[in-house]
């Protein structure tokens, strides 16, 4: 990974890589804490999308990107200010979530021969990191050719998890991709489960629901429920006959409301797919499609999975940048991940990470439109 390149001019050298990727990298001021900690945002621009990236969270707050007339337009639900992020902790707008992003049941697993018990934020589980997760901690920023690179350290018993782990994402444009690498070190063995929660609208992100746009997922199976906890059972099944199965293009609100148990415990779609494919190489695990502004989304990933999320329980509480409410079903998001809850089950694929490894994952979002 190509970093930034200090010396004498080594302000020059930075700008000179960046032109050379064709991307330009901004940095400014978009809040400061209540300790006085400053928290700048990060503009990514190629020809084709810009980016804005915020240290607390490591989170997305815009991403910009045309539609089939060439026009412009926000795709990522997100406030204009800090104090929203702070303040309303429950959506995860655009933020990377860890050290275990996702759900594990009652907080409680064995690692190591002994019994690990996070903290609880979801009902009687851990949900994205527990109560203090990754999205609530404002990350050390550091530009690098063509995007910028986000660290923090977590540390041993932090939320409960064992070791001191050291995280590292970093955003990059590829002419009209999006490129986020993760990376992590312990130094104890502990689980480690990274991704990014930002919620697409591909029409515009005030524009009303996602139920209209076309879903393609790349998977065979998914991981089933056992309750409204969303916790899996441990199963992993056919999405053959069932209202999971998007391996044709479907619009997402054609099934949505059918009576199926698995809908109605997640009030929508807020299931964990299973990408086909070797986890470990980087492959197509999804696209959408936007009928109205022509934009298409296609998700790669390194990851086993992708959590497929309708945005079930936006309610109109909260109040985007475009100063529009955001209404059940207003935005989607593709998380690429390890399965939910998975240090309980012995048949999913492990997230354990021990010292002296190094925890890799790549995912891609490019944008196009037709």
């Amino acid at each position: 990974m190509e970093g930034v390149l200090w010396g004498a001019s080594g302000f020059m050298l930075e700008a000179m890589a960046n032109e050379i990727a064709g991307v330009s990298v901004s940095a400014g001021l978009f809040g400061t804490m209540a300790d006085g900690s400053v928290v700048d945002v990060y503009t990514l621009k190629s020809e084709a999308i810009e980016l804005r990236v915020i240290g607390y969270g490591a989170r997305v707050v815009s991403l910009r990107t045309t539609d089939r007339a060439g026009e412009m337009g926000d795709v990522a639900l997100g406030y204009a200010s800090l104090d929203p992020y702070v303040n309303n902790k429950n959506a995860y707008f655009g933020t990377v979530p860890g050290r275990f992003a996702n759900r594990i049941a009652l907080g409680r697993f064995d690692l190591g021969g002994e019994t690990v018990q996070t903290t609880i934020n979801d009902g009687v589980n851990m949900l994205h990191g527990g109560l203090v997760g990754f999205d609530r901690h404002n990350w050390i920023a550091e530009e690098v050719a063509g995007g910028v690179q986000f660290t923090l350290v977590s540390g041993d018993g932090d939320q409960g998890f064992p070791g001191i782990l050291t995280a590292r994402v970093t955003y990059t444009l590829e002419g009209d991709t999006v490129r986020i690498a993760y990376s992590a070190t312990t130094d104890k063995l502990t689980v480690v489960n990274l991704t990014n929660h930002t919620y697409f609208n591909l029409a515009g992100e005030a524009s009303g629901t996602i139920l209209d746009e076309e879903l393609l997922l790349e998977a065979d199976a998914y991981t089933p429920v056992a309750s409204a906890g969303a916790i899996p059972t441990g199963e992993i099944v056919t999405v053959e006959g069932t209202p999971f199965d998007f391996r044709k293009p479907t619009v997402i609100g054609a099934r949505i409301e059918e009576k199926n148990e698995q809908l109605t415990f997640g009030r929508g779609y807020d299931h964990n797919f299973v990408v086909r494919g070797a986890a470990g190489t980087l492959r197509q695990a999804a696209e959408v499609f936007a009928p109205k502004s022509g934009r298409v989304l296609t998700v790669a990933t390194t990851e086993p999975a992708v959590q497929f999320y309708s945005g079930n329980f936006l309610d109109g509480t909260l109040v985007g940048k475009s100063g529009v409410a955001y209404m059940q079903r207003s935005g989607f998001c593709l998380e690429t991940q390890a399965y939910p809850d998975a240090p309980n089950h012995a048949n999913f694929p492990s997230t354990e990470l021990k010292p002296g490894e190094v925890y890799e994952s790549v995912t891609t979002w490019r944008f196009t439109a037709r």
